[in-house]
């Protein structure tokens, strides 16, 4: 069965209960598949704090959906202090979900995160509004958030996207795109790929003003060229004369 059989397979069943034991092990699964360091089961129990984080996640937004508030927020602040990331109780996070050197993750009260994301440290999921309503961004599935990525407002990023490190997202993405720059642009739309292919190349990404750059020194290398070659013949010309 191809990758995209699969997923296709995976997606149909996506909204159909789990059970507690098969979303432990799909999160572990998740490490092993994301990360190329990842040696041995019981390496990944005791030394990834981005899985850690997501399993008190789960249990602090069980509590936060059953009305144990105070208590979610308790069990919220712990996962803080133990792992450096931040995750309001109330933040829906999908499955396979895997925080990669999590220091410095913050995800608001009302982000919605996918199945399948990639996200490493420093990402901010933050809010833009003091109104007590949807204030922070939707994460589809299979997106990847580089380093310090931070997404704004109540909006959308679209399945299979990729946001780059450092990038400052104010605005929907549609799937599939890539985004870089502050404020974070789309410079790249690949609708080909298959919306849940991992990739860890999020370090490859396309630099706009680099190419414009780039562009720029090129014409201005074919412009000396070409006065270089004018002020020759101006002294050719000049020769001529004098002789005559």
């Amino acid at each position: 069965m191809s990758s995209c059989d699969r997923c296709r397979k995976q997606r149909t069943c996506r909204e159909g209960r789990v059970s507690l034991w098969t979303t432990l092990r799909e999160d572990i699964e998740a490490v092993f598949a994301k990360d190329p360091a990842a040696r041995s089961l019981v390496e990944v129990l005791t030394c990834y704090p981005g899985l850690h984080a997501i399993w008190l996640h789960r249990v602090a937004h069980f509590l936060w959906t059953h009305g144990h508030r105070l208590l979610a927020r308790m069990v919220s602040h712990l996962n803080r202090l133990l792992t450096g990331i931040e995750i309001h109780p109330g933040a829906h996070i999908g499955r396979r979900c895997f925080i990669d050197h999590g220091m410095g993750v913050v995800i608001g009260e009302t982000a919605e995160v996918g199945d399948d994301v990639l996200m490493y440290k420093g990402v901010v999921l933050g809010g833009t509004s003091l109104e007590k309503k949807k204030r922070h961004p939707t994460i589809g599935h299979g997106v990847v958030l580089g380093t310090n990525a931070v997404v704004l407002g109540p909006i959308t990023v679209g399945d299979g996207a990729r946001i780059g490190s450092g990038s400052v997202v104010v605005r929907p993405v549609p799937p599939g795109a890539t985004v870089v720059g502050v404020p974070g642009r789309v410079v790249k739309i690949n609708g080909q790929r298959c919306w849940r292919q991992v990739t860890l190349d999020h370090n490859k990404l396309p630099d706009p003003v680099i190419a414009a750059l780039t562009r720029m020194e090129e014409r201005i290398a074919r412009l000396e060229a070409r006065l270089h070659d004018l002020e020759k013949e101006v002294v050719r010309k000049g020769r001529r004369q004098k002789e005559t």
